[in-house]
């Protein structure tokens, strides 16, 4: 029977994809759809909102379709060697662009075996990146956007996290996405950080606010965004309370917590040594570990452990102990932190952590070593960066220039020239405005 080969995401079917399939029909044959796996797809945009099973549900229960496949890549080499089609079908706007190298390695690999690549005319009007912001605008649910970390970090090499400590900055971080390589780049998920919704406050970083308070600005964040939420809770306060902290952040549709192993009133880690700042005992944090795990509802939930080891100096073998103690207490990740300037510290606990037979994700907060790449992050074995406080950092120093401006040159023009946007822009930057 003739083979023919679809390679697709398939995560919003519209009358694109139907259109291929029918092209198909045409030809007659077996039909066989290599849905591109969660990894492949993460490889070069945005997550899909299905996970692949739901995906290939969907797709296999199209006319036509005869078997589905996983497409572990954007290459389709792999596939088609094993199963050697007649033909490969796929939209004619793979012929320029990004996909032209990827539709030429697949003609030269059919002309080995006398297969052939069909060009579909590609279906005006619809727009796969149209319909996925459409979809962003009518927003997300707490269960969608709770599994979707868990979901990036089995797809991708490594999951990038940064800071947002209102509405504003949750936009910012959700819409704003660079053209890199060819490819579309964007923070994955957001971080809520109590160090930079304190100095938002204009209060000090030593767990002032309370929960309630620090809820409302996590609420005016979920309005206005779709993407996975970590949340800094700090050492989580008692474990009684600690509880329905897990309680509330699920009902949301937070993905995570992250937790430090430290007791008593809270001084900023970067501060180290140079203040009073006390470590828990390993006993009472696996205690505190154990009691998120179970205030939880779902398994989507990610309770994550913070190990201050190496930034009260306590050394490499006592982070390592403790990382083997909390992840046998259940913790689902493990967060090393460090305050030295260079990555030999974090690299030194990368290396031993990559033989632990119960591994968990691996999260760093490079605020001291920011020379660091992704890439050298990813060699290491870590899963998840979260860039924690730049966008805080970046708005102080420009706004302290706007009023000095202001101020030198009794009028706005300068500052609203050099260093304001336009107020058309800010009027169209919130939806519904």
């Amino acid at each position: 029977m003739t083979k023919i080969y679809i390679g697709m995401s398939a995560d919003l079917l519209h009358p694109g994809h139907l259109n291929i399939i029918e092209h198909a029909r045409e030809i007659g044959g077996e039909i066989i759809i290599g849905l591109l796996t969660d990894k492949a797809i993460a490889s070069y945009k945005r997550l899909p909102y299905m996970s692949w099973e739901q995906r290939k549900i969907v797709i296999e229960n199209v006319k036509g379709v005869t078997n589905v496949m996983p497409q572990d890549t954007l290459d389709y080499v792999p596939n088609l060697e094993k199963i050697r089609p007649d033909y490969v079908l796929h939209g004619d706007d793979w012929k320029t662009g990004p996909q032209q190298k990827v539709r030429q390695r697949v003609v030269d690999l059919l002309e080995t075996w006398g297969g052939k690549v069909v060009d579909v005319p590609y279906t005006q009007g619809i727009s796969s990146t149209k319909l996925n912001n459409a979809l962003r605008e009518v927003g997300t649910t707490p269960d969608i956007r709770a599994n979707r970390l868990k979901r990036l970090i089995t797809s991708k090499d490594i999951v990038t996290v940064c800071e947002a400590h209102n509405g504003l900055t949750g936009l910012i971080v959700e819409n704003t996405s660079v053209d890199k390589n060819n490819q579309k780049k964007e923070f994955d998920a957001i971080w809520i950080s109590s160090l930079t919704q304190s100095a938002a406050k204009a209060k000090p970083d030593i767990g002032y606010l309370d929960t309630t308070s620090r809820m409302e600005v996590l609420n005016d964040i979920l309005e206005v965004t779709t993407k996975p939420i970590i949340y800094d809770a700090d050492n989580g306060g008692p474990i009684e309370h600690f509880f329905f902290t897990v309680r509330s952040l699920e009902r949301l549709g937070v993905s995570a917590v992250i937790i430090e192993d430290k007791v008593g009133l809270k001084k900023n880690s970067l501060f180290g040594t140079d203040v009073v700042q006390e470590q828990d005992t390993i006993e009472d944090f696996c205690d505190k570990i154990k009691a998120g795990k179970s205030a939880r509802v779902t398994d989507s939930f990610m309770v994550i452990a913070r190990i201050e080891s190496l930034i009260l100096e306590q050394g490499l073998d006592d982070a390592l102990k403790r990382a083997k103690a909390y992840i046998d207490a259940g913790a689902d990740g493990i967060m090393i932190h460090s305050r030295q300037k260079d990555f030999a510290e974090i690299k030194a606990f990368c290396d031993q952590y990559a033989n632990f037979a119960n591994r968990k994700p691996l999260v760093v907060v490079p605020s001291s070593f920011s020379h660091v790449t992704e890439k050298e992050l990813v060699s290491s074995g870590v899963n998840v960066v979260i860039y924690a406080n730049q966008l805080l950092r970046a708005a102080y120093p420009s706004m302290i220039k706007t009023v000095e401006s202001i101020l030198r040159n009794d009028r706005a023009k300068e500052a609203s020239d050099s260093y304001c946007m336009p107020i058309k822009d800010i009027l169209t930057l919130i939806p519904g405005s």
